[in-house]
């Protein structure tokens, strides 16, 4: 049976974190398909995904300390996190529900708190915006505080509050013009749904089924679509033509009168934050005046414009196409970048953030990209990153490579000079040609698929899933080489890690050569960060 909760604590909140963001990952395309208000720019999924990617990461920060941080810790560094990420409009009302919940949450963990602190966050998220409109996440998070208003236990007011904001997002066509006119329900409503599932999951440990689909996409609808709740219609035709966003450190008396000329310059005004810290979104013409503002009011720093209709042009001095990879280790990386990639280092228990594959990808100065995450758990991650960037005018294929050795596949059929589609098609096929394993050392006795392990075992993983439970590295290798060329192979690429004993190439490049003699093998030497061994057999 399932776990359940009675009282909300740090470990739930992380859990409900992540699990917010492996929802908005799964659905992050279905969402943006659907953006229709106020501005019809197919980003609300990627907004709501790199918003709470954020809070996900300062959370991590939290517990990385000395001590784990009890609940009050929690949940404000989860708001603080969501309010120094938020993107667009849906993602900041977001911080602003979750700034509004932790202040609640803080002083009590059980049902009756989580109850008023989902109603305390449906009103602060609509004191923040300029000009509330129904049939928006407005009206999603208000049902949701209107369905478990009476309190109860935990698991039934997260549920209650589910069940509330679904049946309110499904109204919201019959709320909002735009939204019926397009066949579709309002975008980040539907994110706020998922993240309220992923919080009755996180308490009472049962997966919320899957919602129904979102509704056919977005494509040519006219003006008034977009991502928010604001309420002056702003198309991409008549439409301010720049979104301005940006942190600002000031007074709540200055940002009082900053609203007041934020909403005298523009449309979709959300302000959010406070005790100093602001998140302000704006959409206008003309956007320095929106800066100079933010200036007259305070600090403001991480400023992003968006053109609206230009959509980041190419420059001129860009290159026609690059590759972007994830790598684990500077020697794998040095490798891929002779061989023209540009890299990212993913360490062990240090993924990249999207913000790091999206300056990765900008780095490349390139108008095409094909990007390699290597890792099956960085795919939802590498998606809102190509997202984005796909948003500033790059065109950006994503090779959903899960390991290291396909991405070294991948790369070695790239061919610069043909066709894009043509050379993404290749590069797919030799990814999806190279099988994959991989060494790791158990840190604590678990089950695994290949029965228990103990702390310090060597584990052999083939394509994800442990296959090997052994004592020693060279021994362990030895066996995961055989079950994987059982199947066939004529190249094995062997990835040494730092760690691994200095003999372990030569001893598995001498295996193969007695055993599989139509079998070539090469080897690369990772360096610090990567596992000890991987392998790959094309």
């Amino acid at each position: 049976m399932p776990q359940t909760a009675q009282t909300l604590d740090a470990a739930a909140v992380r859990s409900w974190c992540s699990l917010s963001l492996a929802a908005l990952g799964r659905e992050r395309e279905a969402i943006d398909a659907i953006n229709v208000y106020p501005v019809a720019d197919g980003d609300t999924g990627t907004n709501l995904y790199l918003t709470v990617e954020s809070a996900a990461r300062a959370l991590d920060a939290a517990f990385a300390g000395d001590a784990a941080p009890d609940l009050p810790e929690a949940v404000r560094a989860m708001a603080h996190g969501a309010l120094i990420g938020a993107r667009g409009n849906s993602g900041t009302i977001l911080s602003q529900l979750l700034r509004g919940m932790a202040a609640v949450l803080a002083a009590g963990r059980d049902g009756d708190h989580l109850a008023r602190a989902l109603t305390r966050a449906a009103d602060a998220a609509r004191e923040a915006v300029a000009h509330p409109v129904e049939g928006t996440i407005l009206s999603v998070a208000a049902a949701a505080a209107g369905a478990c208003a009476q309190g109860g236990d935990l698991v039934t007011v997260a549920r209650r509050a589910y069940e509330g904001a679904r049946a309110a997002l499904e109204a919201t066509p019959g709320q909002l013009a735009v939204l019926e006119r397009a066949g579709v329900v309002d975008a980040g409503g539907r994110g706020l749904v998922m993240v309220l599932g992923a919080l009755v999951e996180a308490v009472s440990g049962e997966a919320q089924p899957p919602l129904a689909a979102a509704g056919r996409p977005a494509v040519g609808v006219e003006a008034g679509a977009g991502d928010s709740a604001v309420g002056e219609s702003c198309a991409v035709e008549g439409g301010p033509a720049f979104e301005v966003i940006y942190l600002l450190e000031a007074e709540d008396a200055a940002v009082a009168r900053l609203r007041a000329r934020l909403d005298a310059l523009g449309e979709s005004l959300v302000v959010v934050g406070g005790d100093g810290l602001w998140n302000v979104h704006v959409h206008v013409d003309d956007a320095g005046a929106a800066v100079e503002a933010g200036v007259e009011a305070g600090r403001p720093y991480r400023i992003r414009i968006t053109h609206f209709a230009a959509g980041g042009a190419a420059r001129p001095e860009l290159v026609q196409r690059a590759v972007v990879a994830v790598l684990p280790g500077e020697g794998l990386a040095e490798l891929c970048r002779e061989a023209g990639a540009t890299t990212v280092l993913a360490r062990s228990g240090e993924p990249p953030a999207s913000c790091d594959l999206v300056e990765a990808i900008r780095r490349a100065h390139a108008r095409e990209v094909v990007l390699l995450p290597n890792d099956a758990d960085l795919r939802p991650t590498a998606a809102a990153a190509a997202a984005q960037v796909r948003g500033e005018g790059v065109r950006v294929a994503l090779i959903p490579t899960r390991a290291a050795v396909q991405g070294i596949a991948a790369l070695a059929v790239h061919e610069p000079d043909r066709r894009f589609d043509e050379d993404v098609v290749a590069m797919t096929a030799a990814a999806g040609a190279t099988r994959y394993a991989e060494l790791a050392v158990a840190e604590r006795q678990s089950f695994t698929s290949a029965g228990v392990c103990q702390a310090g075992d060597v584990l052999g993983l083939i394509e994800g899933d442990v296959a090997v439970i052994g004592a020693e590295v060279g021994a362990t290798a030895v066996n995961v080489l055989d079950r994987m060329l059982s199947a066939g192979g004529e190249l094995v690429t062997l990835v040494v890690g730092e760690g691994a004993p200095e003999s372990l190439a030569s001893d598995l490049e001498a295996h193969v050569r007695r055993g599989y003699l139509a079998v070539d093998t090469v080897v690369y030497h990772a360096g610090a960060g990567a596992p000890p061994l991987s392998i790959g057999v094309e």
